[in-house]
C-alpha cells in the first residue's frame, strides 16, 4: 500500500503525518479515513477547490488530470505546477508527499 506523506499545516495536520491507503482511493479519501479533516466544501465532487493540496513528491503517479480539475485549480489559492484537488488525485503505487496549502477560497467553513 502507498504511503501519503503529509506536511505540517497548523489547522488540519500540526504535526504532519504519514498514512496509508490502497491503490485507487482518492488523496481526500484517505486523508479523511485518517481524521485530518481536509476541507471538501463540495463532497468531493469536483466542484470547488477547497481539498486543493500541493503533490511534493510522486506527482507523475497519480491519475491524470481531467479537464474539469484543471479548470477549477485556476481558481485555487496559491496553485503551483504540481497542485492537484485532493478529491480527483488518486492513488497507484507510489508514494506520495503532499502540503495542504494555508489558504483555501472558501470563505466559511462546512461542517464535514
Amino acid at each position: 500500500m502507498p504511503t501519503i506523506k503529509i506536511l505540517p499545516h497548523p489547522e488540519y495536520c500540526p504535526q504532519g503525518a504519514t498514512i496509508s491507503a490502497a491503490p485507487g482511493t482518492t488523496i481526500c479519501e484517505a486523508m479523511l479515513d485518517h481524521d485530518i479533516n481536509i476541507e471538501h466544501a463540495c463532497d468531493m465532487s469536483c466542484a470547488c477547490t477547497t481539498c486543493h493540496v500541493v503533490v511534493r513528491e510522486g506527482f507523475r503517479s497519480l491519475n491524470e488530470m481531467e479537464e474539469a480539475e484543471e479548470d477549477l485549480l485556476d481558481r485555487a489559492w496559491g496553485l503551483e505546477p504540481n497542485s492537484r484537488l485532493s478529491c480527483q488525485a488518486i492513488l497507484a503505487q507510489q508514494d506520495i508527499t503532499v502540503e495542504i496549502p494555508k489558504y483555501s477560497i472558501n470563505h466559511a467553513k462546512e461542517n464535514h
